[in-house]
């Protein structure tokens, strides 16, 4: 599964991202293996300093279903990310990181873009402590060769 550029929506707390994350744990619980390769924006879901503090992209976002003006209004953004949190709670998800330690726990594995980590000048230190490695896409690719493998792009 690849968190990737464009997924800046996702990494920011809606939906789809959730469900990589809820789906990763899941198929685990089954015995099947899952890694998760982290690119781009969806960088912002291993970082350290922005892990906890992932926001709702409402600007350009088509699952808004509202026009990009009404979505760039002062406190949007804000007003957005504070409904998804009261959403999530409802449903008793945990944080990002717990969610993080969960899926490390369970068995997978996460890796972090060795091109977007050189990109965005991040080291492995300002990672979440966990990931397993930054490797190029490539590498990822060779990972996932074989039978019964998937790979989900969003």
């Amino acid at each position: 599964m690849i968190a990737s550029h464009g997924v800046d929506r996702l990494i920011h707390g809606t939906i789809p991202f959730l469900i990589i994350r809820i789906h990763s744990g899941t198929v685990r619980m089954e015995g099947i293996e899952a890694e998760m390769f982290f690119t781009f924006f969806g960088l912002e879901a291993l970082h350290n300093k922005k892990l906890d503090h992932l926001h709702v992209a409402t600007v350009g976002n088509p699952a808004m279903h509202m026009p990009t003006m009404i979505g760039g209004l002062p406190g949007m953004e804000a007003f957005a990310t504070s409904m998804m949190k009261k959403e999530m709670e409802k449903l008793d998800m945990p944080e990002v990181r717990e969610f993080l330690d969960i899926l490390k726990a369970s068995g997978v594995k996460l890796w972090a873009c060795k091109l977007a980590m050189e990109m965005f000048h991040y080291t492995q230190k300002d990672m979440y402590a966990e990931v397993d490695g930054v490797i190029t896409v490539g590498d990822f690719y060779k990972k996932a060769a074989g039978i019964g493998t998937h790979m989900l792009f969003i």
